[in-house]
């Protein structure tokens, strides 16, 4: 589970991609620092997909299987969370 500093960070990485969009820049274009935790987070993410085989590890996955069952209080619990809840780890 992310810490609350990992939290903001990844926000701030986001704000930042999205203002560089907005003014038609390209990634390449954007500061080293922000670059390098954009690719960090795709990795992340990527490597929970290869690893997880036809098992859901997305956020956006996990939450639509919750839907599904309908589980309450899903709208604010973290990946991490509507994992446990839905017995995927």
């Amino acid at each position: 589970m992310a810490t609350s500093k990992q939290t903001r960070a990844a926000k701030t990485n986001v704000r930042n991609a999205q203002k560089a969009a907005g003014a038609k820049k390209t990634i390449s274009a954007l500061p080293p620092k922000t670059r390098s935790a954009l690719g960090k987070q795709g990795a992340a993410v990527a490597q929970r997909k290869r690893t997880g085989g036809s098992s859901p590890k997305t956020k956006a996955e996990l939450y639509e299987m919750a839907k599904k069952r309908d589980i309450p209080g899903r709208s604010t619990m973290g990946r991490a969370e509507l994992a446990r809840r839905l017995g995927e780890r």
